[in-house]
Formats: structure tokens, sequence, C-alpha cells
């Protein structure tokens, strides 16, 4: 559970509702706490808990519960709300609802009542879309305390604090149990409908359902989506190249500023062949990243990107999932970390067995610097357009790679039950470009504080064996081949010579364990070891690239090589963290380490087979 501490506290206050409702948006304007809000189901699992700031008077705890349809538990998210309601350790209760989805969500207020739990709702995005509440006939109709706020600029929330926290209801101890009987649902469901047609001044604005029948029920849906990731994939490239020279300038100049002031040494070699560009050889790729949490961010903040679940939900039954699966499998993009906790949503075992299973094969961001340096050596001096069309068939590829795998599972693992799936969707929204960018900006900071300590640390024990045992009399390649690297590396040279590498690049795929970005550090020191500091590190790397060869001859960096070295990131699981919150999330180190080797060993079988065929292919 993720929570702060709070002092001691009189009161402790509850944010309940669906998802989308605008739960997370109060809870920070409340504790001034910056949780990020998400614009799908299951995204959080546990409640997030926080102080309210002075500014509201008297301390009092918030917690913000996950988001639910109903308070008849169907999943984990659910349960954990009616879990913390049952609980008897609440004294105030706010349902947050969305004006623009009052019919659904008035399921929840009436299932309150039922339960006997005294409350107060806060009425968020009623002027959206022209769809409003008659607020005054919503209390008289429920005799519920109701209060309109402003979940994006806080317009009302000190509002909502005198009259649900100070003067609210007080929670009675203990509720009652909710009935699970179905009749009784459906009556409460078609009282929520009446009372919705009574408040609702507007008829919804029928703009949404005109985007819908293109974006999510037209036949032409996945063709529009595979079109709107291929364009992000490609703003990667052409928007995040002007920041990306920015900090390739800096890195170069820094290391050549050593390289003319320092002169020569172990320590100058250390800060310019070692730690400047191999750090710098991975931050280059900061300004992509940003650029895809950028863009990913504008697409959710739209409600476009909730509505590309439904897509993939017919797809993913086939294979034994259900949309509900690609909230985790989506997140996986960034982190498998998070993931794989947040597949606790999946009511189904099984469900949750596949899910976690072919995780991995997702895209994570700390792929991205590998794809790009592998891509900007293939396509260097090329149009920004063609890495970018190459990048989005990686992630898409690796989707059906992900897609194929659970196939298969689902075949082994027979069932009979069937998980549904239930979304609603947000409304179309014009994206706050400033918010976006603050989030994407505090995503990166994190992505780079997260993998900069592991990468400085990687790059200065690599650079070290890569110097000892040291030779004055050696030359550059001499003290690679005959240092404590080189020796590790030509003990594995024989795994590493069926994917059309020699031992310095195979060493560096190795390093990719520790971290895949640690990839791109380890090629910066081993290629660019004894090289004369350049105005590109980037380019300086991959001109060493396209120069390297096998002693014996032959290029190393050949279009079958670097396919291949992609599709071993694509399948491989290089992530240790991913392998030690799978198992303590499965309960099982067996489910942890059978995942290990077999993704490994699918990797390694699948890189070896593409380098053979493609170089019969091309020879």
């Amino acid at each position: 559970m993720i929570e702060v501490q709070p002092p001691q506290t009189q009161l402790r206050v509850a944010l309940v509702g669906s998802p989308n409702s605008g739960k997370t948006s109060l809870f920070n304007w409340i504790t001034g706490l910056k949780y990020k809000t998400v614009n799908y189901p299951g995204s959080t699992v546990e409640s997030h808990r926080g102080v309210s700031l002075p500014v509201y008077g008297s301390r009092f705890e918030v917690i913000d519960t996950p988001g639910i349809y109903s308070l008849n538990p169907s999943s984990d998210d659910e349960k954990v709300t009616l879990d913390l309601l049952l609980s008897g350790q609440l004294d105030r209760v706010i349902l947050v609802m969305d004006a623009s989805q009052i019919q659904r969500q008035l399921l929840i207020a009436l299932q309150l009542k039922e339960m006997g739990v005294q409350y107060s709702i806060a009425l968020t995005m009623n002027d959206l879309n022209a769809t409003c509440v008659d607020v005054d006939l919503l209390r008289s109709e429920i005799h519920v305390p109701v209060t309109v706020v402003d979940g994006r600029l806080g317009g009302g929330v000190k509002d909502l604090v005198s009259k649900s926290v100070d003067h609210g209801p007080i929670c009675k101890k203990p509720f009652r149990s909710l009935s699970e009987d179905e009749q009784v649902l459906k009556v409460l469901t078609a009282q929520g409908r009446k009372i919705s047609e009574k408040v609702r001044k507007t008829p919804p604005e029928v703009t949404a359902h005109r985007l819908d029948r293109w974006l999510v029920h037209s036949h032409l849906s996945f063709l529009i989506f595979v079109g709107v990731m291929t364009l992000l994939f490609t703003s990667v490239y052409s928007l995040a190249s002007p920041l990306m020279d920015g900090v390739d300038w800096f890195f170069a100049s820094a290391s050549m500023w050593v390289s003319a002031n320092m002169g020569d040494g172990l320590i100058p070699d250390l800060l310019g062949s070692g730690l400047i560009e191999g750090v710098g050889a991975v931050l280059v790729f900061v300004p992509q990243i940003f650029v895809l949490f950028f863009g990913l961010g504008l697409l959710e903040e739209s409600g476009y990107l909730a509505r590309a679940s439904t897509l993939i939900d017919r797809p993913l039954h086939a294979v034994g999932l259900s949309g509900r699966s690609f909230v985790p499998l989506l997140s996986g993009f960034a982190c498998a970390v998070p993931a794989v906790m947040a597949t606790r949503n999946l009511k189904s075992k099984r469900e949750r067995w596949i899910a976690v299973f072919i995780l991995p094969f997702m895209t994570c961001s700390a792929r991205l610097p590998v794809y790009a340096l592998l891509l900007a050596f293939v396509f260097f001096g090329e149009a920004a357009w063609k890495p970018g069309v190459a990048l989005a068939a990686i992630y898409f590829g690796s989707a059906l790679v992900g897609g194929i795998a659970a196939w298969a599972l689902h075949k082994i693992l027979k069932t009979k039950e069937r998980s549904l799936f239930l979304m609603e969707f947000p409304p179309y929204r014009k994206p706050r470009v400033l918010k976006v960018a603050k989030e994407s900006l505090h995503r990166t900071q994190s992505y780079v504080w997260k993998a900069g300590p592991t990468i400085f640390t990687f790059v200065l024990v690599l650079w070290l064996l890569s110097y000892f045992p040291h030779n004055p009399q050696w030359t550059d390649s001499e003290q690679l081949a005959n240092s404590f690297l080189g020796q590790i590396g030509h003990a594995l040279d024989f795994l590493f010579r069926p994917m059309g590498l020699d031992w310095r690049a195979g060493v560096a795929l190795l390093s990719a364990f520790v971290a895949r970005e640690v990839f791109v550090s380890a090629m910066a020191v081993i290629f660019n070891l004894g090289g004369v500091a350049q105005e590109s590190v980037q380019n300086s790397l991959i001109e060493q690239m396209k120069h390297a060869q096998f002693p014996e001859g032959g290029m190393i960096f050949t279009t079958p090589t670097v396919v291949a070295m992609i599709v071993f990131f694509m399948l491989a699981l290089q992530c240790l963290s991913t392998t030690g919150v799978t198992v303590k999330e499965m309960g099982s180190w067996k489910y942890g380490l059978v995942q290990l080797v077999t993704l490994n060993v699918m990797a390694y079988i699948a890189a070896v087979s593409v380098f053979q065929t493609l170089s019969l292919i091309l020879s």
C-alpha cells in the first residue's frame, strides 16, 4: 500500500468512486501530493494515503481508494474498496461522481445507502460537453450533501472539505454487508437510471459518439490506432533530434576537454573514455524517452488511450486474456515492475498467470536507448520516418510475440471460465499540454535517477576491468584483449559467434542483464576505448561500430547482426528486478525461475536463427 504516514489526526476520510471520476485529482488538491491520474480501470489496486494541507484547517487523513464500478466486488481493486468501507476505520466518506457519467455512477451512491453508509458527494465535470446536473434536485432525490468541484483548477475543494469533513455526515459503524442478490442490483440500477433522467439538465453531447464510431467501432479503428502509434514513434526521432544534439554536444565537449587539458593516465582515461562517454552514450537518448512519455500522455489526457483498450479486447480473449489485461500490458511498455503489480486487478488467477508470464515481451522504456542506438546505426543519416517506422514495428512486433506466447499458454492451461471486461469511456478532452509536459518531465527524471546510479557504477567497473592488468607497451587493442574483461569475453566467445558477434559485443550484450540501458554504455566504453574524442559521442560510437571487425576479418555489425540483436532484446528477460517482483507477486520461485530461463533461452535461439537465416539469404 502506497501511503504517507500522517501525524496524529482526528479524522480519516475515504474518497470512493468510479475510474475517471476525478478521485485522484481531488486527492492531490487536498493533500498537495502529485499522484498520477490515468484513464483506465485497474491502474490502482491499492489505496493511496496522504494528509490534508493546512489551508483546509484541521489536519485529516485522506485515502484515495481504487476505482470501482459497483460494490459487488469482481476484482481485487473493488474488494480493496469494499473491505475498507467494512473495516470500521473510516470517519467520513466522500463519493466522487462524474456528472457526464451520472447514470452509471449513481449505482455506487445507491449501494452505499443500501449499506447504511453516511456520505457526501463531490460532483466533478458538471460543465463538460454541455452535460450538467441539477445539483439541488440531485441532493433532494438521494438526500445526500452534494458539492460541485473542479478537479482541474481546484474550484470548490475548500467548500467540499467544509461541508463533507468539518460538518459532514459521520459514518455509521458497522455497515451492513451488501446483498449479493442480482434482483437487488437490477432494482438499484433501474432506480439510478430514473434519478439520472430527472437530474440531467441537458442531453449528452453527441460529438463523442460520432468520434467513437470511427475510433472504436469502425472497421478502420485498428488502422487508425496503428497510424497514431506509428506517428508517435516517428516523432520520437524527429522531435527529439534537437535535444539529443544538445545532450550529445555537452558530453562530447566534456570528453574533449578532459583529453585536451588532463593529458594521459589513469584518471583522465577513466573520466573521458570511461565515465563521460559511457554515461553520455545512454543519456543522449533521454530526450527520446521524454518525447515518448509526452506523446502517450497527450493520448491519455485526450481520452483516446482508454478507448484503445477496447480495440484489443476481442484479440485478447482469443489468447486467454481480456481487455482488463490491457492495463498491466500497457504499463509494461513503461516498466515491467509496476506492470506485474498491476495484474492484481485480474480476478482470474489463470489470466494473471498468463499476463505476468508474457509481460517481459512488452517493450519497456529501458529498451528504448538500445533500439535507438541500433536503429541509428542502420538508418544513419537517413530520414527520421524510417527509424520511426522500424521502432513502431518493434513495438507492435513485441506485442505480437506476447500474443502468440499467451495463445500457447492458453491452449496448455485449459479452462471454461470467461473473464469479463467493463470499460467506462472518459469524455474527450483537450489535453493540457503544460500539465502533460510536467508529468512527462517528472517520469523522465525518475527514469534517469533510477537508471543513473546503475549505469555509473557499471561503467566504472567495466572500465576498470578493461584497464587492468595494464601494460604501457600494449596497443589499445592488445590492452583490451589482455585485460580481465578481454579474458572473460574470450572465454564466452563461443556463445556469441553463432549470433554474429565477437566477444566485445557479447560482453556488452551480457552487461544488459544488469540493466538494459547499460548495453549502450558498455558499447561506448569497449568500442571507443583509446579512441580520439570527437564532437559527437553517438556518432563516434556508430563510426567505431561501422569499422569493427573480427580478428580473422569481416565486419561485425551487419544487417543480420543488428536484426538478431534486436530480436534478442525483444524476447530476453534481462531485468532481475522484474524477476524479483514476479517471485514476490506470484509467491513462487519456481515460476520466476522458469520464466527467466525460458525467455532467455528462447531469445538466444531466435537471435541465432535470425542471424543465420539472414546471412544465408543476403550472402
